[in-house]
């Protein structure tokens, strides 16, 4: 079975000064898979977060969201 993720992921706060990330690298099996992200305006800003992290819809959105305006 093919493991399936968003190439876009939003971050409900901001991660290193940034929202919006895409997909660059992903690894790991099982509980241990991971994906690794770089923000989209800086590609020096790169994190590896746990699946079970991006998971949390209460952390990060899959997609590139629209910001409220005062942000």
């Amino acid at each position: 079975m093919t493991w399936k993720v968003a190439q876009a992921w939003t971050s409900i706060l901001p991660q290193e000064g940034y929202r919006h990330f895409r997909v660059m690298l992903k690894g790991g099996k099982g509980q241990e898979r991971w994906v690794e992200l770089e923000a989209v305006l800086d590609s020096n800003v790169r994190r590896r977060i746990a699946w079970k992290e991006l998971q949390n819809k209460t952390v990060w959105m899959s997609g590139w969201r629209q910001l409220p305006p005062a942000e």
